[in-house]
């Protein structure tokens, strides 16, 4: 299944079309090809899912060193994370009117990968990591930056999720001993989430790929521990031994995997077992709520694993939600 994936990724982390952008028009030089404003993340469709699928490959990389793949790998690290393609990266970010692109899914997914790279050998990850260091630092300074003037979290279930971002940028700040960047995160997801009780989700919309309930949930198991976590899940799902909110634990399936947005309800199955998986690890063994999520998890994964390469609108980001679920 490691070499599947890293496979898939390799086939479309260079594959520049087709290709979806955010990309405001400041003059006609701003017209340009993907790779010309993005040396490194052009490919996989859009510049998230190349950012999370480089940290896919680093992940396999890292865990399964003996892939077949991995020179293949670790050539395509060593030619596209130099100094000269970051600064183009750079670059983009710098010119006026881009200080919100990206934000905050792809910061998120570029600070998991830098978090990723700092777990390999010094040999082997630290020039990938330092040479990268410059873009992440702009991005952990930009959310640092966002985070206090977001007076409300972002329920939705697509890239704008609060909760998900910043799930991902917590592990990056607490491994980077960023201090500005875990209190910034500590303060404002206590804020916005240990609150919430009783929740009556409306999931999943039409074109999620994240739940908006269990990446709360996820997130705020990162800020708790222990019996306080366990107080707060309570009290934020009452019901769930009963099997409610049964919205929460049922599979979906989209009409047309040809579809981008349609699509994204597989990857919601994904994204849903990897969190279902999670909190369940943080319940007692004897908890029936415990092995209420394994199953639920598990029937999440199959049906998203069953559609990873159904058309190219999935096959460019799936993968990374199934790595999630299966790995974290």
């Amino acid at each position: 299944m490691a070499s599947r994936f890293a496979r898939i990724a390799l086939g479309h982390v260079r594959r520049e079309f087709p290709h979806s952008g955010n990309l405001r028009l400041n003059s006609a030089a701003d017209l340009a090809l993907p790779h010309q404003h993005h040396p490194i993340f052009y490919g996989s469709y859009d510049w998230h899912s190349c950012v999370h699928s480089y940290w896919l490959l680093a992940r396999l990389l890292r865990t399964c060193p003996d892939l077949p793949e991995a020179p293949a790998i670790v050539a395509l690290f060593d030619q596209q994370l130099t100094d000269d393609k970051v600064a183009g990266e750079m670059a983009y970010f710098m010119a006026p009117g881009r200080q919100g692109f990206e934000r905050p899914y792809g910061w998120a997914w570029l600070l998991k990968l830098a978090h990723e790279l700092s777990l390999f050998s010094a040999a082997t990850g630290a020039p990938w990591r330092v040479r990268l260091q410059p873009l992440v630092n702009e991005i952990a300074g930009r959310l640092v930056a966002y985070l206090p003037k977001l007076g409300r979290p972002i329920r939705s279930g697509s890239h704008s999720n609060t909760a998900f971002a910043l799930t991902l940028a917590l592990e990056y700040a607490h491994q980077a001993a960023d201090a500005a960047l875990q209190q910034t995160i500590h303060e404002r997801a206590l804020g916005y989430f240990q609150d919430d009780r009783d929740c009556h989700p409306w999931e999943p919309g039409g074109e999620d790929f994240l739940s908006p309930s269990w990446q709360q949930a996820l997130l705020m198991r990162q800020l708790l521990t222990g019996v306080v976590f366990q107080q707060w899940f309570s009290a934020f799902l009452p019901n769930l031994a009963a099997g409610q909110p049964d919205c929460l634990l049922q599979p979906a399936s989209p009409a047309d995997r040809s579809d981008g947005r349609l699509a994204h309800l597989d990857g919601l199955n994904l994204s849903r077992a990897w969190c279902m998986r999670s909190l369940a690890a943080a319940l007692p063994v004897a908890d029936a709520r415990r092995q209420l999520l394994e199953r639920a998890a598990q029937a999440h994964l199959q049906a998203g694993l069953a559609h990873l390469q159904d058309d190219y609108m999935g096959e460019h980001w799936l993968a990374t939600f199934a790595l999630l679920a299966l790995a974290d």
